[in-house]
C-alpha cells in the first residue's frame, strides 16, 4: 500500500487526524476574508463583460506575423475602441472590437488588411449583438436559482435542513470566490465562463454530500453513548473521506489544468480558458469549503439543538469526573455506542482507540 494509501487508512480507523472542528474559527475567518477580497473585486474592477454581453465586432484574421500586442494597437488605431486580440491555435488572430455597427465593421476590416498586410476576403468579420448575451446571463440566473431550491430540499429529504443550509452556504462561497477571481484577474466574461460556473455547482457539492453521507451513518444512535459530542464525530467523519476528496479533486483538477494552461495558453484557445478557469477555481473552491466550511458550519447549527446541548453536557461531566479518578473516559467499555467503530474525536498524532465490542466486559463470552 502506497504512504498516501496508509495515511488514508490510518484516517479512516481514526488512529491519526486533526482537529478541523476546533478551529473552525480560523477557516471561518480565512473564507470570510476571501470572500471580502473577492467582492470588493467585483465592486472596484467589475467584471470585464465579453463581446457577447457588449455587442460589436470579431474579426478573424489567418496566420500572420504580426504579434498580439502590435495588433492590439493596430485594431484599436482603426476602431478608436479598446480591441482585445488572441493567438490563434493556427497562428491567426482573432480580435474584439464593442460598439461597433455594420458600415464602421467594414472599414475597420479594410484598414486591418492594410495593416497587417492580409487580404481583406481571408479576414472573416461577424456581428454580434448584445441581446444574445443578456439572454444567455438570463438564463443562467435563472438555472442557478432553480439548482440552488433543488439541492436545498434534496439535502433537506436525504440528510437534515442543517446540512442543506451549510452546503447552500458553501456553494455560495464556492460561486462568490470565483466570480472574484474573475474579476481581479481580469479575465473576459463569455457564454463559456457561463457554462464553467454552471458546471462547478454538481462538483463543488459532490465532497460536501460524501462528507454529510459519512457523518450521517456515523451519528445514529448518538444520544445514546456518552463517549463523542457530534462534534468529534463530524471531525472523524471529515478524516475518513478526507484522502479521498484530495485524490478526487486533483484527479479532477488535472485535466482542467491541462485545458487551461496547455490548451488556453499554448495553444490560444479562449473558449478554452474561459470555461476551464471556472471549473480550475470552482473545483479547489469546493474541496475547501466542504472541509473548512460546510462540516464545521453542519457541527456548529447541531450543537445549538437540545439534545446535543444535553449530551455534551454528559460527556463533558464525565470526562471531568474520569480526569479526577484518574481514569479514560473514552476508555470505558460500559459505554455501548449502536456504531462498533463509532468515531473519536480527533487530534493531531496518534491517539487511544475505543475498544470493539457492545459493551461487554474484556475476559467474559
Amino acid at each position: 500500500m502506497s504512504r498516501l494509501g496508509t495515511i488514508g487508512a490510518r484516517l479512516y480507523r481514526g488512529e491519526v487526524g486533526y482537529d478541523f472542528i476546533g478551529k473552525r474559527k480560523i477557516w471561518y475567518g480565512v473564507s470570510i476574508l476571501i470572500t471580502i477580497t473577492a467582492i470588493v473585486g467585483l465592486v472596484v474592477s467589475g467584471l470585464n463583460m465579453g463581446i457577447e454581453f457588449k455587442g460589436g465586432a470579431v474579426f478573424t484574421t489567418p496566420r500572420t506575423s504580426t504579434t498580439v500586442a502590435e495588433a492590439e494597437d493596430l485594431a484599436t488605431e482603426a476602431s478608436g475602441h479598446q480591441a482585445i486580440v488572441q493567438k490563434l491555435g493556427n497562428g491567426g488572430l482573432r480580435i474584439q472590437i464593442t460598439e461597433v455597427d455594420t458600415a464602421k465593421s467594414d472599414q475597420i476590416k479594410e484598414q486591418l488588411s492594410k495593416d497587417l498586410d492580409v487580404p481583406a476576403e481571408k479576414i472573416a468579420a461577424d456581428l454580434v449583438g448584445p441581446s444574445w448575451g443578456e439572454q444567455i446571463a438570463n438564463k443562467a440566473w435563472t438555472g442557478l436559482g432553480i439548482f440552488m431550491v433543488l439541492v436545498v430540499i434534496y439535502l433537506a429529504i436525504a440528510f437534515e435542513w442543517r446540512m442543506a443550509i451549510a452546503a447552500l452556504v458553501a456553494l455560495i462561497h464556492d460561486i462568490t470566490i470565483t466570480v472574484g477571481i474573475y474579476a481581479l484577474v481580469g479575465f473576459e466574461v463569455t457564454p463559456g465562463t457561463v457554462i464553467g460556473l454552471l458546471t462547478i455547482l454538481g462538483y463543488s457539492l459532490y465532497d460536501t454530500v460524501v462528507v454529510f453521507d459519512s457523518l450521517k451513518e456515523s451519528t445514529v444512535g448518538i444520544t445514546k453513548q456518552t463517549r463523542w459530542t457530534y462534534s468529534e464525530i463530524a471531525n472523524r467523519s471529515i478524516n475518513g473521506t478526507l484522502v479521498r476528496s484530495i485524490n478526487t479533486t486533483v484527479v479532477a483538477l488535472l485535466p482542467v489544468a491541462g485545458l487551461l494552461f496547455i490548451g488556453g495558453g499554448v495553444l490560444g484557445a479562449g473558449m478554452l480558458n474561459d470555461i476551464s478557469l471556472s471549473l480550475f477555481v470552482g473545483l479547489a473552491a469546493g474541496a475547501y469549503s466542504s472541509i473548512f466550511i460546510a462540516t464545521p458550519l453542519v457541527a456548529d447549527l447541531k450543537e445549538r439543538d437540545p439534545q446535543m446541548k444535553a449530551l455534551k453536557k454528559r460527556i463533558l461531566a464525565k470526562r471531568a469526573a474520569a480526569a479526577a479518578k484518574g481514569e479514560s473516559a473514552e476508555g470505558d467499555p460500559s459505554d455501548d455506542f449502536v456504531q462498533d467503530t463509532a468515531p473519536a474525536a480527533a487530534v493531531v498524532g496518534q491517539r487511544q482507540q475505543p475498544p470493539r465490542g457492545h459493551g461487554r466486559t474484556p475476559g467474559k463470552r
